[in-house]
Order: structure tokens, then C-alpha cells, then sequence
């Protein structure tokens, strides 16, 4: 029993890790096009790719939200996503590209550490509260 549900975690695992690359390259088509809005010719240029920049983010939410469901490891991704609609991507740029440079590197296994002492779900609570 306990060999299925280590197989099935890896699974998971895995299957996260290939959902989060789907939503990775989204975002990287995102950044391209952001950073060439940067240097658009016109005003124009510029707003119709920072616009598709940014539909560019909203189609990669559901799959990291996905992703992160899979491998907890992707819940940054997905909350990073998230943000596009209340911040501009000039300040998601740095930790999108550090998410998804996380994702492709993974291997498709979530290292967990094990338990020790100085963990907070083992030490014991405060006193003199």
C-alpha cells in the first residue's frame, strides 16, 4: 500500500512539474512580449503587445493553479499569476522568470525535508503567552 502511494505521489509530482512548464511557456512568450513593448516603435505597438503580454498570463493561471493543486512547489507560480491582474508586469517580470526557471530545471520530484527539532510542526508551543 504505502509503495502505490509513494508511486502515486510521484506521479503527482511529475504530472505538476509538466503542467507548471505548460504555464512556464506562456509566461515566456509573455516576457517576450512585454520586454519588446519596451521598444516598440509607437505607442501602439507597445499596448497591443503589453495586451497580449498580459493575455498571455491569464492563459497560464489555470494551468499553474493546476500545477500547484499536482506539487505544492508550483503555489508560488500560481500566486505570482494571480497578481497579474492587480500589478503590472514590470514587477512580476524577475520572480516569474525565477519560478519558471525553478520549474524547468525540476525533475518532477517535490523534496520534502524530514522532521527535526527545529521544525515548527515538532517544536514545542511557546510559554508565558
Amino acid at each position: 500500500m504505502t509503495v502505490i502511494a509513494g508511486g502515486l505521489a510521484g506521479c503527482a509530482g511529475h504530472n505538476g512539474t509538466d503542467l507548471a512548464r505548460q504555464a512556464c511557456r506562456h509566461v515566456e512568450r509573455s516576457i517576450t512580449l512585454y520586454r519588446a513593448s519596451l521598444h516598440a516603435p509607437t505607442p501602439q505597438k507597445a499596448a497591443a503587445q503589453q495586451s497580449q503580454a498580459v493575455t498571455e498570463l491569464r492563459e497560464a493561471l489555470p494551468i499553474a493553479s493546476t500545477a500547484a493543486g499536482e506539487a505544492g512547489q508550483y503555489q508560488a507560480l500560481m500566486a505570482t499569476l494571480a497578481e497579474s491582474d492587480h500589478l503590472p508586469e514590470s514587477l512580476l517580470v524577475h520572480s516569474l522568470g525565477e519560478q519558471c526557471a525553478a520549474a524547468d530545471s525540476s525533475n518532477g520530484v517535490t523534496l520534502t525535508p524530514p522532521p527535526t527539532a527545529g521544525t515548527p510542526a515538532t517544536r514545542p508551543p511557546p510559554t508565558g503567552l
